[in-house]
């Protein structure tokens, strides 16, 4: 008896220093990723005050889920509280904000390839649901945003259970800039209509929780009561698209939080979504029922993930190719002191959705 007492004990002994040794190992390599330098050479975005353009930019930025982060006036917002050790915020993205500085390619960056312009990766930003913008969609988008008025707001709240951190230092939760393929080419323009290619292209907008091919799963950075992400995949069994029996219920959906028997649906971005126009939610919704549909949003949709013809894209920039929209140098690690027993806050954190 007191043999196997022993050895229950060095069994727990041995296995919390195991559990130990591996979340110090996570904090140490969550400093490190959260340092990583990522050189990108992102082309310019092209400003523009016209008024067709700006209301397109008013457009995404009310539906794509900028709203749920920074705010309808761009002053930032408190977006996750659960009284359990999560909350964040996002920035003030108004000229008296964090973007006070930003170059025209600075934009593209952040937005597209979730990299700070100092080349820090920037975790609390769904830039993989924006990485398949169009050029001119992005243009948009960015010159809405300059059209705030500069004004004081929050800055970026970033506070994590130290499990969270772990997780990410060792792997289990990717940020953005390590999810997103930097030399894909932006997508090319797709006529607004309710056609599988424009539900396909609004479909991007929902990578960060359902994943590239839309089969769903935990939610990546998510805390852990919140439920798994549906599996969306366009004809496939146990799609959660066979609940909604017409583009009609669909759209309700959309615009109420509710599935067709009247229960709430968690997590959802619903302030944004329910500012998607008729044509792209029913668009959305035809590409989410359409049998044989190509769902990997990440890569080259048929139709809209591939190279933009020859153009200039940028501010006094020269003709661009129709490679990649970034060009990938290098990604460097810092070497760093261990800090396995105090990783600080930070001024960006995990992808929550929003």
């Amino acid at each position: 008896m007191k043999r196997w007492i022993k050895w229950t004990a060095g069994s727990a002994l041995l296995l919390a220093v195991i559990v130990a040794a591996a979340a110090a190992s996570g904090l140490y390599l969550a400093e490190q990723k959260r340092n990583r330098y990522i050189d990108i050479k992102p082309r310019p975005v092209a400003y523009t005050t016209d008024a067709q353009t700006i209301e397109r930019g008013r457009y995404l930025y009310a539906s794509r889920g900028c709203t749920d982060c920074h705010g309808a006036q761009g002053t930032g917002r408190e977006f996750v509280n659960d009284g359990k050790g999560t909350r964040l915020a996002g920035p003030n993205i108004t000229a008296a904000g964090v973007v006070a500085r930003y170059q025209p390619e600075d934009w593209n960056s952040v937005i597209r390839h979730g990299v700070k312009p100092n080349g820090r990766p920037l975790l609390v930003m769904p830039s993989e649901d924006y990485n398949r913008f169009t050029n001119d969609d992005l243009n948009a988008l960015v010159s809405y945003v300059r059209q705030f008025t500069p004004q004081e707001g929050t800055q970026a709240v970033v506070e994590l259970p130290r499990p969270a951190w772990v997780l990410y230092g060792l792997g289990a939760i990717p940020d953005a800039a390590a999810r997103i393929d930097h030399q894909l080419a932006p997508s090319r323009p797709v006529p607004a209509g309710v056609t599988v290619a424009n539900g396909q292209y609004v479909a991007n907008m929902c990578i960060g929780c359902h994943g590239a091919d839309l089969s769903g799963g935990k939610i990546p950075g998510g805390p852990p009561d919140w439920p798994a992400a549906s599996d969306l995949r366009p004809g496939k069994d146990g799609s959660a698209m066979a609940r909604y029996a017409s583009s009609a219920s669909f759209v309700t959906m959309l615009r109420t939080g509710k599935r067709p028997d009247g229960t709430p649906i968690q997590v959802m971005p619903f302030e944004s979504l329910g500012q998607l126009s008729d044509v792209d939610a029913q668009a959305l919704y035809l590409f989410l029922t359409a049998p044989g549909a190509h769902a990997n949003l990440g890569g080259a949709g048929a139709g809209v993930g591939q190279a933009p013809a020859v153009k200039d894209v940028g501010v006094g920039a020269a003709s661009v190719d129709a490679g990649s929209d970034a060009h990938l140098v290098r990604v460097e690690q810092p070497v760093l002191q261990p800090r396995p027993s105090n990783v600080p806050s930070v001024g960006s954190g995990l992808r929550m959705p929003g």
